[in-house]
Parts: structure tokens; C-alpha cells; sequence
């Protein structure tokens, strides 16, 4: 892997990777044994420890139509009702829990003083697209059906999502983007989210293969894992022999490093020859190209109907132009958007505040913009 010169603390990042990798090696040990999963393993290991009672706020666990979610309720009084925020975690659809998330959310929930639901969707490769993405909406459903019964105002709730999360939040929106039966969404905010699975060597996966915390091979793979419950082929879509020309042209104006700022493309990208269609690897993963779960794809009739978002970026990070993309779709379809970059960002760094006692200052910089995002809806 390659810890990039603009990390700060590259030392802190170091001891997360250890610990990371070292627990990857396990995992492959135990699966070889016959003792566990790989996965079943790597969930046990980020599932996080449960915290103590928070004095600033009411938590409690509940499901909203048959979804678990946890519920962080601000104790204090307020003088009318609060915002709501829907939070979908990170984690490539296969990692993460409302324990992985705890210290994010409640951080979200006092630092805005907002009713925050996270939201515990079924996960990969067991649950198969469209899964996660069927509870996050099932849930927000819910949760803008019962409003009044958590003191929220109906003009200001927001999905939130980071990476895989990030994904949901953007496909969930745009599935609520039209609907006249429920409250509209206020905002979306998008937490370096990954967005379209039909080019994997757009310049941000060029820079930052080798990058942690997602790898660009990582990428693909929970991609697979999502879609078809396996990786197989994950070679050929890394190569880009899984979407036919026409196709590749037609997504073009979204999906193309032309769109993605000269700023970006300064350092380790070079051009690269096309490959050969191949039709079979098509057809296992022609979902691909289905908004839900590629939101980038989305029609413009779709896209201009979303609500004020929030993008926020990171340098090294291979899903950084995912991010850029949408920024661009969404500013030409005049959806105003609020953009934060991390110059010294990479993947994952939300999800590492107060990780075993260690923070990066970038990603506290990153979730206050976050919440000054929200404070200011």
C-alpha cells in the first residue's frame, strides 16, 4: 500500500493499517481452517464496542418496518421541532453496524442538535442488490410517515451516508425526489460516496490504487459482492471489458475523465487503450447501470428534482471523482451544492473519529463541515 505525502499523521495511519491488515491475514487463516468467514470474521472485528449511556442524549434501538435502526434524541429542550437525519453507514455494503457508527452519529446528533436515525440495512454478499437499498428507503419511509412522534420538523430532514452509505443516501433521494405523498427531503449530504461502477480507472482510481483504506481492486470487489453475492470477473470490470460501446458512449457525458477538473489530473494519469467488450461478463453484471445502484447513471429529469446537497471529497481516495461527477450533475441540473474537499483526506476517515482512542485532525475538519452543513439548514 502507499501512505501519500499530503496524509497528515501518516504514523496514526500506519497503526490503523496494522491493525486492519493484520486482521485481514487472520481472517484468511480462519477461513482456510474451516473455523469462519473471512467476512463473518472482518464483522466481528469492526463491529465495534458498545458505549455507555450518553448524558446529552436519549438512544434507544427500534425497527421501522421490520429495519433496525438506532434512535439518538437530543435531551435538551428545544424551542420547536429539531431536523431529522437519516444515516446510512459506510462499509462497501458487506462491513459495518450501528455499533461501527456509534461515536459518528451521536457526534452528528449533539454537535447539530438533531434526531439522527441510523440505519442497520441487511449486508452483502448474503443480502444481494437491491437489499440494503430496499431497507434505507424502507426506513426513511417510515421515519418521514412518524415524524411528529419524534418531534421533527418535516422541512428539514436529511439523508446522510459515507462511501457505500453515501450510495444509498444519493439512490434514495432520487427515489424520493418526486414523490407528492411525503415530505421532501430538505438536503443529501454524500460522504465520499461511490456512485458508478462502469469506469474503474477514472483518474482518482489511477492516483490512488494502492491507497487505503479502499484499494481500487477493493473497490470492485465490494461492487461484485453487492451486485451478484461473488466476485467473479472482477478482473474484466476492473478492466472495463463489461460494458458494450454503445453503452460506454451513451454514459459518456456523465461518466468520463473530461468532466473531472484539470486540477485533479496533475499527478499519475495517463490514457489508457480501450479493451474488448466481452458480452458474457455483460450479462452478469448489467445491473450496473441501474440508478439505484449507480446513482451517476440517474436521467436528468431525475437528477434536477434532488434537493441542496452536501459532497464532501478526499484527495486520496479512489472514489474521488465519483464524488466530482456528481458534483458537476448536479450544479448542471441547478441543484445547489455545498462541496468540501480534504487535501490531506483519504477513504474511510469519517469512520475512523475517536477510532481506538486514535483521530485524524482531517477527519474532524471533514464531519464539522458536516455539521455546519447541517446547522445551517
Amino acid at each position: 500500500y502507499d501512505i501519500p505525502p499530503g496524509v497528515n499523521q501518516p504514523a496514526k495511519l500506519r497503526l490503523v493499517l496494522t491493525v486492519l491488515l493484520g486482521t485481514a491475514a487472520l481472517g484468511r487463516i480462519l477461513e482456510k481452517t474451516g473455523l469462519c468467514s473471512q467476512i463473518t470474521f472482518g464483522r466481528y472485528v469492526r463491529q465495534g464496542r458498545k458505549l455507555g449511556l450518553d448524558p446529552k442524549l436519549f438512544i434507544q434501538d427500534l425497527q421501522f418496518n421490520k429495519v433496525p435502526v438506532r434512535v439518538y434524541q437530543p435531551k435538551a429542550t428545544s424551542d420547536g421541532p429539531r431536523r431529522g437525519i437519516l444515516f446510512f453507514h459506510g462499509g462497501g455494503w458487506v462491513f459495518g453496524s450501528l455499533d461501527t457508527y456509534e461515536k459518528v452519529c451521536r457526534y452528528l446528533s449533539r454537535e447539530s442538535d438533531s434526531v439522527v436515525v441510523s440505519v442497520q440495512y441487511r449486508l452483502a454478499p448474503e443480502h444481494k442488490y437491491p437489499a440494503a437499498y430496499e431497507d434505507c428507503l424502507s426506513a426513511t419511509q417510515h421515519f418521514l410517515q412518524h415524524l411528529q412522534h419524534y418531534a421533527v420538523d418535516p422541512a428539514r430532514v436529511t439523508v446522510c451516508g459515507d462511501s457505500a452509505g453515501g450510495n444509498l443516501a444519493a439512490a434514495v433521494s432520487q427515489t424520493l425526489a418526486g414523490r407528492s405523498d411525503l415530505p421532501r427531503l430538505r438536503a443529501q449530504i454524500l460522504i465520499y460516496p461511490g456512485l458508478q461502477a462502469l469506469d474503474f480507472n477514472l483518474p482518482s482510481y489511477q492516483q490512488n490504487r494502492g491507497v487505503p483504506l479502499l484499494f481500487r481492486e477493493r473497490a470492485a470487489f465490494f461492487a461484485l459482492l453487492y451486485l451478484n453475492g461473488d466476485a467473479l470477473h472482477m478482473q474484466e470490470v476492473l478492466e472495463g471489458s463489461h460494458i458494450p460501446p454503445d453503452m460506454r458512449l451513451k454514459y459518456r457525458k456523465w461518466v468520463s475523465p473530461d468532466n473531472i477538473p484539470e486540477e485533479f489530473k496533475v499527478r499519475g494519469v495517463k490514457p489508457l487503450r480501450p479493451t474488448d467488450f466481452i458480452a458474457e461478463v455483460y450479462e452478469t453484471v448489467k445491473r450496473f447501470c441501474e440508478p439505484n445502484l449507480c446513482p451517476l447513471l440517474a436521467e436528468d429529469s431525475v437528477v434536477h428534482q434532488l434537493p441542496e446537497s452536501f459532497i464532501l471529497t478526499c484527495e486520496y481516495d479512489v472514489l474521488r471523482d465519483d464524488g466530482l461527477l456528481y458534483k458537476k450533475r448536479l450544479e448542471d441540473n441547478g441543484v445547489p451544492v455545498t462541496w468540501y474537499h480534504l487535501e490531506d483526506g483519504f477513504h474511510g476517515i469519517i469512520s475512523l473519529y475517536d477510532y481506538c482512542g486514535v483521530s485524524f485532525p482531517s477527519g474532524k475538519r471533514g464531519l464539522d463541515s458536516v455539521v455546519n452543513f447541517l446547522k445551517s439548514l
